[in-house]
C-alpha cells in the first residue's frame, strides 16, 4: 500500500524542483499564465522530457498524483 503524501511539494520533490512553499509560490508567479486553454500541463515549454513524461502519465493513468497534477495546472492558469 502507497502510504506517501501526494501533495504538491511531493510533487515538486518527485520533478526534482526546489518544494519549499516559498518556492512553489515562486514557481507559480514565474510560469502562471503560460498555459493556453488547449495546452496540457506536459505540454507547457518549462517542463524538460522526464517531467513532462511523468505528468503526462500521471494524468493518462490517473495515477495517486493525478489530482495533485491537476491541481497545479489549475493554479498555473490563473
Amino acid at each position: 500500500m502507497d502510504t506517501a503524501t501526494h501533495d504538491l511539494n511531493a510533487l515538486f520533490d518527485q520533478l526534482g524542483l526546489a518544494s519549499s512553499d516559498p518556492d512553489i509560490e515562486d514557481f507559480i508567479h514565474q510560469h502562471g499564465g503560460t498555459l493556453t486553454d488547449s495546452m496540457h500541463l506536459h505540454q507547457a515549454p518549462f517542463w524538460n522530457e522526464s517531467q513532462a513524461r511523468f505528468l503526462a502519465e500521471a494524468v493518462r493513468e490517473d495515477a495517486e498524483w493525478a489530482e495533485v497534477v491537476d491541481s497545479l495546472s489549475a493554479l498555473l492558469r490563473h
